[in-house]
C-alpha cells in the first residue's frame, strides 16, 4: 500500500495488527473441538447479535448497496424489509429446536428425518453457497483497494486472506465473534463518514440530492404491480423472506452461534438485535449511494473519468477512439461499482481514509471468517467424521479444523479470483445463492414442518426441484429455436421457486402416500 500516506497505511497495519492479536490471544482457550466450534458456550447474546449484524453487513453490502442504488435504485433495499418476518419464524421455531437437539452441525437432524443423503445433499449446497458468499466478498474489498493501491486484485484478496485465515484458525469462534464485534462498529463509522463527506461536498446540499435522485427515480422500491419476471417489490420481498429464513434458519453460520449462548431467550435476542441494527443502517448504504449518484451527475468531469476506467477495463490494449465511443455507451448500472472507491481516493482526506480501508476490510474479514470456520465445523463433522474417520480423537479433532479453515479459505480467494471481470458483486452473489439455497431450504422446511413425510417423498420432491432449480438458472441460455422453453421469471425467483418446488410437492407425495395406505386398509377390511 505505498501510494497511501503514511498516516492511512499505520491505520491499516494497526488494524490488521489488532485482528491478528486478537486471534492469538484467544487461541489460548482452543483446547478441544467444541471451544473452536462453539466457544463453549460461553459469548454473551449482545456480542452475538453484532456479530450477526457483522456477518449480514460484508463487503457485497458496503461496496455492492451504493454500487446498485447509483445503478438503479432502492429496490434491493426490499430484502432488508424482509428480515423481521424471517428473524420471527426463526427465533419462534428454529432456535428452540437447535438448542434442544444439541448438535453443532445444522445439517444432522436431516439425516434423521430422510437418510444420509439429505445430510449430504444440504452440506454440498451449504458449502458451495459459502464459496460463492466468500469468493463474491473478496473480490468486493479487492475491487475497491485495488482503485487505492494500483496493485492486482488477486494480490489484494491473497494478502488480505492470509491475515483472516491466521486470527480465525488461531482464535476459533470466539475470535470470530469479538472481532466481528469490533469490525461491525467499525464499518458502520466508516459508512457514516463517507456519507457526511459526500453530503459536505454537494452543491446544494441534501435539497439538491433529493431534486436529482426524485428527477431519475433513485429513490423507488421497484414495482408493486404483480410481475414476477422483473426486479418487482414482491419478487425481491419474496427473495428476501426466503433467503433471510435461509440465514436466521439453517446457515451454519447463525446455527453455530446460536450454541455459543448460554440460552434459548439469549440466542433469540441475537436475532433481533440483528435486525435492529442492519435494516437501519443498510438504508444508510442506499442513501449513500443515492447520494453519490447526485454527487457525480453534478460533476460530469469525475463522471467521465470513472466511464473510461471502466472502458479500459473492457478493452485492454483498444484504441483512444474505441475506449471513448465504449465509455459513451455506459449507463450507471454498468460503472456502479466503481464509483464509491472512486470517491475515496479523490475526496477523502489523509487520516479518514485509513479508517474508510480498515471498514471496507471488516466489513470483508468479518463474513468471510465467519464463512470459513462454519465451512469447516461443516467439513469436519458432516463429511469426515461421518464418512472417512469416526472416532477422531480430540487433538486429531481439533488439528482437521484447523487444516480445514485454512483450506476453505484458499479456495474462497480463488473463487474471489475467478469472479475479477463481473459487471454486479452484489447480482452475483444473489444468483449463485439462490441456485445453491433454494433446494436446500425446502428440504429443510418439509423435514420441519412434514412430520408424516418419509425418504422417499423427500427424495423424490428434491430430485424434481433440482431440475427445476437447474431449468431456472440456465434456460435462459437457450438459442432463439428454443425461446419458449426459457425461464420467464426473474432470476430471484430461482430461489423463491426451488424451495416451494421442494416443500409443496413433498407435501402433496406425503398426501397422496397417505390416501393410498387408507384404500389399501379399506380394501383388506373388507376382505
Amino acid at each position: 500500500m505505498k501510494s497511501l500516506p503514511f498516516v492511512d497505511l499505520a491505520i491499516v497495519i494497526a488494524y490488521l495488527v489488532g485482528m491478528v492479536a486478537v486471534g492469538i490471544y484467544f487461541s489460548r482457550k482452543n483446547t478441544t473441538a467444541d471451544q473452536f466450534t462453539k466457544a463453549s458456550g460461553s459469548i454473551p447474546g449482545w456480542a452475538i447479535g453484532i456479530s450477526i449484524y457483522a456477518t449480514f453487513l460484508s463487503s457485497n453490502t458496503f461496496l455492492g448497496v451504493p454500487g446498485k442504488a447509483y445503478g438503479s435504485n432502492w429496490n434491493s433495499f426490499v430484502f432488508s424489509l424482509s428480515m423481521p418476518l424471517a428473524a420471527w419464524v426463526a427465533t419462534r421455531f428454529f432456535i428452540p429446536f437447535y438448542r434442544n437437539t444439541g448438535a453443532v452441525s445444522a445439517y444432522t437432524h436431516l439425516e434423521h428425518r430422510f437418510g444420509p443423503w439429505a445430510r449430504t445433499y444440504a452440506v454440498a449446497c451449504f458449502l458451495l453457497t459459502q464459496l460463492a458468499r466468500m469468493g463474491s466478498i473478496f473480490f468486493g474489498i479487492a475491487l475497491s483497494l485495488q482503485a487505492l493501491t494500483g496493485y492486482p486484485m488477486s494480490t489484494i484478496m491473497v494478502v488480505v486472506g492470509i491475515c483472516i485465515v491466521l486470527y480465525t484458525v488461531m482464535g476459533g469462534m470466539e475470535a470470530v465473534i469479538w472481532t466481528e464485534v469490533v469490525q461491525g462498529v467499525i464499518k458502520t463509522v466508516g459508512a457514516l463518514a463517507i456519507l457526511y463527506l459526500v453530503v459536505s461536498g454537494m452543491d446544494g446540499g441534501v435539497s439538491r440530492i433529493i431534486e436529482i435522485g426524485e428527477a431519475d427515480n433513485k429513490f423507488s422500491l421497484g414495482s408493486f404491480a404483480p410481475d414476477f419476471t422483473t426486479a418487482s417489490f414482491w419478487v425481491v420481498l419474496l427473495y428476501g423472506f426466503f433467503m433471510n429464513l435461509n440465514n436466521f434458519g439453517m446457515d451454519q453460520n447463525y446455527v453455530q452461534r446460536y450454541h455459543t449462548t448460554s440460552s434459548v431467550k439469549e440466542a433469540a435476542s441475537s436475532v433481533w438485535l440483528c435486525v435492529y441494527l442492519y435494516v437501519p443502517v443498510s438504508l444508510i448504504f442506499f442513501i449513500l449511494g443515492s447520494c453519490l449518484y447526485a454527487y457525480y451527475q453534478s460533476n460530469p468531469e469525475l463522471l467521465n473519468i470513472i466511464r473510461t476506467q471502466v472502458a479500459v477495463e473492457r478493452l485492454p490494449g483498444g484504441t483512444p477512439q474505441a475506449i471513448a465511443d465504449l465509455a459513451a455507451t455506459l449507463s450507471p448500472a454498468d460503472y456502479g461499482d466503481k464509483v464509491m472507491p472512486h470517491f475515496m481516493v479523490t475526496k477523502v482526506p489523509v487520516g479518514l481514509l485509513g479508517l474508510i480501508i480498515a471498514a471496507i476490510m471488516s466489513a470483508a474479514m468479518s463474513t468471510i471468517s465467519s464463512g470459513m470456520n462454519a465451512s469447516a465445523t461443516v467439513f469436519s463433522v458432516d463429511i469426515y467424521q461421518k464418512y472417512i474417520k469416526p472416532d477422531l480423537s480430540s487433538k486429531e479433532s481439533l488439528r482437521l479444523l484447523y487444516i480445514a479453515t485454512t483450506v476453505f479459505g484458499i479456495l474462497g480467494m480463488i473463487t474471489g479470483i475467478a469472479m475479477i471481470g463481473v459487471k454486479s458483486v452484489l447480482d452475483v452473489w444473489w444468483m449463485l445463492s439462490g441456485i445453491f439455497a433454494g433446494g436446500m431450504l425446502g428440504l429443510f422446511l418439509l423435514g420441519i414442518i412434514s412430520k408424516s413425510t418419509k425418504n422417499a417423498e423427500a427424495l423424490t420432491a428434491t430430485l424434481i426441484g433440482i431440475v427445476v432449480i437447474i431449468w431456472l438458472t440456465f434456460s435462459v441460455q437457450l438459442t432463439d429455436e428454443y425461446a419458449y422453453l426459457r425461464n420467464p421469471l426473474h432470476q430471484n425467483m430461482t430461489m423463491v421457486v426451488g424451495t416451494l418446488t421442494i416443500f409443496l410437492l413433498g407435501l402433496l407425495l406425503t398426501k397422496l402416500k397417505g390416501k393410498e395406505k387408507v384404500k389399501r386398509e379399506v380394501v383388506l377390511d373388507s376382505e
